[in-house]
């Protein structure tokens, strides 16, 4: 009963922010990786300094593929998703991994596994067991028939024999432990409760200084699963995880990068984490992966400098790692991030060093651009940014009249958010009293 409490209060506090962690596959650097997740909710828009916060919405207005699997965390269009775990799978509906996890194509394949939104998981539900005749090739079944108190005994027992493996001496064990119990972490609330309770976190955070690329890789991935719960977000970062996952960053495999920025943002999502994460030195080597990372470390990096630079401490930081000159390069549509590098941009517009850097980086042209053509809330933030600019700099007001921004600033003045017309509408005041004011002095 412990135990269900446990988790019935881990799905209602988490609700309101997360919808679910699910792996995905890794694929070649040189091909984008697919949107897939449905993405949770943090409130939000800009406060009335300018500050980014965001509100929900579906990625791209769609849903996960068929035959699809990813565990990508966004704010496209406005919206936050919590970042997944990431396995090869093979087709077979079971969850059968590949051995030593390796692709079963050359491809980039994903299975399709929805999870409900976490207030709609019961303890009644489906649950998962390993199917011990298959020790190699680790199993995981679904079953809906299983008593819930049976259930949590059975993967207490399961997660238990699995932690003696991770604190073995054989590189082998610890490979065969952290993919299974990564596997587990992926699939239900409940489930990520119980590896925690078990003691698990301990050891996955001291595996993310591993020799072996495929432990430390397991390793963080399945951290990345168990930080969907709030209760483990507190246990991992007083498990002394932060450092070990920016050593992760800074000298992990490809995958593990990418699941290592996945996982500082979920952990962000406890305002006290965002100042030690900051703290930590993590913001260098995300904007490290931000500029020189897949198209999915890039997204990993700059949702999780978005939340960071939530916290007024981090801007400077983000800002003094060069951050600016990738933020404004993905403001290209073809990069795919405008939505993400505007929200991030616009939080870091609230301070000097960030407006500097922004017009060194000649993002003013790229903002008045996003005020024209972007999405909805990408305009939002995007007019949010420049009246920091403007208001505060009568050299940044004159470019932003030279780039031809008024047109824009009217349209959406009249049509954009709430929000947007708002910051439009104070953007085209403040140039009507610099004019007046100009008029009068002559």
């Amino acid at each position: 009963m412990q135990m269900a409490l446990l988790a019935r209060l881990s799905l209602a506090s988490s609700e309101a922010r997360e919808s679910s962690l699910e792996e995905r596959h890794a694929g070649s650097d040189e091909q984008t990786l697919e949107q897939s997740t449905e993405e949770a909710s943090q409130a939000s828009h800009f406060d009335s300094d300018s500050q980014v916060l965001l509100v929900s919405s579906s990625v791209d207005g769609s849903l996960p593929n068929t035959g699809q699997l990813d565990r990508e965390c966004n704010i496209d269009n406005g919206m936050i998703g919590v970042p997944s775990d990431r396995t090869n799978y093979s087709g077979d509906a079971s969850g059968e991994v590949a051995d030593g996890g390796l692709s079963v194509s050359s491809a980039p394949q994903r299975e399709n596994v929805i999870l409900p939104r976490l207030g709609d998981i019961c303890m009644e539900g489906p649950s998962v067991r390993r199917q011990t005749a298959d020790r190699g090739f680790p199993r995981i079944i679904s079953s809906s028939s299983m008593d819930a108190r049976g259930d949590f005994s059975a993967i207490e027992n399961q997660v238990r024999e699995l932690i003696n493996d991770l604190g073995s001496d054989s590189i082998e064990g610890q490979r065969s432990a952290t993919s299974e119990i990564r596997l587990l972490a992926k699939h239900n609330m409940e489930n990520r409760i119980v590896i925690a309770n078990c003691g698990a976190i301990n050891l996955l955070v001291g595996l993310l200084h591993s020799p072996d690329a495929k432990v430390q890789e397991n390793a963080v991935t399945a951290l990345l699963n168990l930080s969907l719960s709030d209760i483990n977000k507190i246990a991992i970062v007083n498990a002394d995880a932060v450092d070990p996952l920016v050593h992760v960053l800074e000298t992990g495999n490809p995958e593990a990068k990418e699941n290592s920025a996945a996982t500082l943002f979920s952990l962000s999502f406890i305002e006290d984490n965002r100042a030690r994460i900051g703290q930590s030195g993590a913001v260098k080597p995300l904007v490290d992966l931000l500029g020189n990372g897949s198209p999915r470390g890039k997204k990993d990096a700059v949702t999780a400098l978005f939340n960071l630079s939530i916290l007024n401490e981090n801007k400077g930081r983000i800002v003094q790692a060069d951050a600016l000159r990738h933020l404004v390069e993905l403001m290209d549509p073809a990069a795919g991030m405008v939505d993400k590098a505007v929200a991030v941009l616009a939080n870091l517009a609230t301070i000097q060093e960030g407006r500097t850097a922004i017009g060194q980086a000649r993002g003013i042209p790229a903002l008045v651009e996003v005020v024209e053509l972007g999405s909805a809330k990408a305009k939002e933030n995007a007019a949010a940014a420049l009246l920091q600019l403007c208001t505060n700099s009568n050299r940044f007001c004159n470019i932003v009249l030279q780039e031809d921004a008024v047109p824009p600033l009217v349209a959406l003045s009249q049509s954009g958010t709430p929000r947007a017309r708002e910051k439009a509408q104070a953007l085209l005041s403040y140039f009507r009293s610099q004019r007046h004011g100009n008029s009068g002095r002559r």
